[in-house]
Formats: structure tokens, sequence, C-alpha cells
């Protein structure tokens, strides 16, 4: 459609010519209100800020030393501080199957180490998934 002539349907209407997107030639754009427009997209906006973000996934292994743990938590205050949530992760193999107990304490160590940094809350307690122990925390 010609530029005139939307312009000209839209001021029968009483409404605006508002463009959507400019990336595709010709432009698109659309007949509407504009202030319910930007309500709509400032509502859309709101809801995705709402969900808390995307859940980033950190993994730990089961042999982690204390620096590489401290290093770990840096990443995850990263993501935290960024309005992410963290999926803390440890995959078990083999013999480490039977030594669960280390594992959740080495866990439990990391998110000491984590609380330290920035205050967290858990989301999901921890939790055995075949052979590996997750849990999600947040930033308080």
């Amino acid at each position: 459609m010609a530029l005139a002539e939307a312009i000209r349907i839209a001021k029968e209407h009483n409404l605006d010519l508002v463009q959507v997107t400019d990336k595709v030639t010709p432009p698109v754009c659309k007949i509407t209100d504009y202030g319910k427009y930007l309500y709509q997209i400032q509502k859309k906006e709101k809801t995705i800020k709402q969900k808390g973000g995307e859940i980033k996934g950190i993994r730990l292994t089961f042999g982690i030393s204390d620096h590489d743990m401290e290093i770990k938590a840096h990443l995850a205050e990263k993501f935290l501080q960024k309005g992410d949530k963290a999926r803390i992760e440890m995959v078990l193999r083999g013999r480490e199957l039977a030594l669960q107990g280390f594992a959740k304490e080495k866990i439990r160590k990391f998110l000491e180490t984590l609380d330290k940094l920035i205050p967290i809350k858990v989301e999901r307690e921890l939790k055995k998934e075949f052979k590996r122990l997750t849990m999600i925390v947040s930033r308080k």
C-alpha cells in the first residue's frame, strides 16, 4: 500500500500509522492507536523482566579445588547480578555415585562461597536427577 493512502485511511478512522519494523523493505506499518501500541509493548517487556531472566548453568566437578570453586562463584555472581537464575549442577560418574554425601558437601561449600559474594535464595532444593545433582538459586 502506498504511504499517502495509508496515512489517509488512518486519519479517516482517527488512528495513527505506526511503523512496526524497518528491518525489511518495505517497512512494516499498521494502523492503530499509538498510545495503546506503546502500552502493549511496555506490558510485554514487563512480563519478560518479571520472569526472572534466563537460567544460566554452573557445572561443578566432583574434585573441584577451592580456587576453581571461587572462580565459578564469581561467574555465578555475574549471572545473578544481571537478574538471571543459576542452575548449579554436579555430574557424578562411576565411583562418585556412591559418594553423594561428599558431593553434597562440595555444593554446600560452593553455596557458602557464593552467599558471601551476593545474598542468594534457593529456588529449587538440591535434587538428584539420574547421574547428577542440581539446584536452582536466585538473588534475594
